[in-house]
């Protein structure tokens, strides 16, 4: 039986001017599937030689093989670069000459034409390899002693929830979470994301934070005030009475991370405050 979306081991029946036709395992030679020759790589099998191909279809919606190498299989995660969107969805580059769809109804939040966002690749039912960017339920949970906090972790966002909460994949494989608390940039879908896991959560999800360690932060905080200052005659409208929204805004951080820097730069006799700003000595 054939594997579609997989690769299937299978034998060369006959030759055409336009490729070779691989057994379709029915006794059928009208369900024989044509591998092009600009799928061939290498030496051109001969007839009754068995070949490993990836099958799909065509743009008339047939049966084809290829001996080129997907970027995934069906029933994958994968993470897909958008090549184009249309009015219907967006169609996803996976290495072969037909790009993958994910339809309207399977986009949790807009594309974007040349990002990469983790999909799971499907068999819809016309038939045809599509894709979905719900993946949160092919996402594991780790086994338990697996990650503890405090460890490094990686991933990629696939979800944002109506609380600020991001969903990511760690390792493309496990979910977790960063809290809305716990970043102060524009993070979005598709984008990757490093940090140190803070716990894991009862249900086995990975509470993790991008926000580097306190002694980090305040150091490269301390620099980008000071750069700023420098960079406006020596004066910002930011001081330790700022509000959280105007600090996040500016800075990117928390007020609290924030006070912290300028209670340093003060320490060191860098700057000085009043009730219009911050001012460099």
């Amino acid at each position: 039986m054939i594997k579609f979306g997989d690769y299937n081991n299978l034998e060369v029946k006959r030759e055409a001017a336009f490729g070779l036709f691989l057994d379709g395992g029915t006794g059928n030679t009208s369900d024989d599937i044509l591998l092009p020759t600009g799928s061939i790589l290498g030496q051109k099998p001969k007839i009754g030689e068995t070949v490993r191909v990836f099958i799909y279809r065509d743009s008339k919606d047939r049966l084809v093989a290829t001996m080129k190498e997907p970027l995934v299989t069906v029933d994958h995660l994968a993470v897909l670069k958008v090549n184009s969107i249309t009015d219907f969805g967006a169609f996803l580059e996976i290495g072969l000459e037909r790009d993958v769809l994910v339809p309207r109804g399977e986009m949790k939040y807009p594309l974007i034409a040349g990002k990469s966002y983790l999909v799971f690749v499907y068999e819809d039912k016309t038939g045809r390899l599509a894709a979905s960017t719900e993946v949160g339920r092919y996402l594991d949970t780790p086994e338990s002693g697996e990650f503890k906090a405090g460890d490094t972790v990686s991933g990629i966002i696939y979800g944002k929830q109506t609380n600020g909460t991001l969903e990511v994949a760690l390792g493309g494989k496990y979910l977790g979470i960063i809290l809305k608390n716990e970043y102060f940039t524009d993070l979005q879908p598709g984008d990757e994301v490093t940090g140190s896991v803070k716990k894991i959560l009862e249900d086995g999800r990975i509470s993790f934070t991008p926000r580097k360690k306190m002694v980090e932060e305040k150091l490269e905080l301390s620099e980008q005030i000071l750069q700023y200052l420098e960079a406006h005659g020596g004066f910002m409208p930011y001081n330790d009475k700022s509000t959280p929204e105007e600090i996040r805004r500016q800075f990117h951080c928390s007020k609290n991370y924030f006070k912290i820097a300028l209670g340093n730069l003060m320490k060191n006799g860098k700057i000085t405050q009043d009730e219009k700003g911050t001012h460099l000595k």
